[in-house]
């Protein structure tokens, strides 16, 4: 969702989010309510999505949004703005639109999941983190570069990344944690990798990451993410 050009509260001002969640509350939220009883939906700041039951339905309620927006001088931004079909096991059509969808960090698409009746798999529509989230995360632990800082102790290096990976956990983790599993093997490997640099008789990956599952054992709680990765 975008403002008109000259228009609205100064990008990057401290009250901006406030002043525009109070107006979204009026102009959005409770527009919907009264205009569409039946349609549920759920917003953060500018970014909303909407549940609808047929595509007839999707497509009367975005027509009408854009033109709610544009008589509040608002409009969507078109280039996020889409219809997605939440693809399952009971449903199977929608072949022309879109299956997935990225919200707060996650990405909601069709998955297998398991069957607690008969521990057999089906198609589910679920969430896990999102590529950007992944690719945002690692690149932050490529920034800090704490691998390259061999005067550091393995504390040191737990102090810096813990509070971090907590909140990763946190978040993430409520969801799955199979991209969570695959984000903290990269996290350990940039670790065995400072072990390589610290300890001249660890210079291969084999005897750091040996040398690791060993403090591991010893101490499986140094590192917060243990309690996930498996390396």
């Amino acid at each position: 969702m975008v403002q008109i050009q000259g228009q609205g509260t100064p990008q990057g001002g401290v009250i901006s989010p406030l002043l525009a969640n109070l107006f979204l509350r009026y102009v959005l939220d409770k527009w919907i309510e009264k205009t569409f009883p039946t349609v549920k939906f759920v917003r953060y700041a500018d970014d909303i999505v909407v549940h609808c039951k047929s595509e007839n339905q999707s497509h009367y309620v975005l027509e009408g949004i854009r033109r709610r927006l544009k008589a509040c001088k608002l409009q969507l931004s078109e280039e996020k703005t889409k219809i997605t079909y939440c693809k399952d096991y009971r449903r199977n059509e929608g072949k022309d639109y879109p299956k997935s969808f990225d919200f707060l960090g996650h990405t909601f698409k069709p998955m297998s999941k398991k069957s607690n009746r008969d521990n057999g798999v089906f198609l589910g529509f679920d969430c896990q983190m999102s590529m950007k989230s992944r690719s945002r995360i690692l690149a932050t632990w490529k920034q800090m570069d704490f691998h390259g800082k061999s005067t550091k102790t393995l504390q040191d290096i737990a102090k810096v990344i813990n509070a971090q990976t907590r909140g990763i956990i946190n978040y993430f983790g409520k969801m799955e944690t199979r991209m969570l599993e695959q984000v903290f093997r990269h996290l350990d490997y940039c670790i065995a990798k400072w072990v390589k640099n610290k300890f001249k008789s660890l210079r291969s990956y084999q005897k750091a990451y040996d040398w690791l599952r060993d403090i591991g054992s010893s101490y499986p709680n140094m590192f917060v993410h243990w309690s996930i990765s498996k390396f």
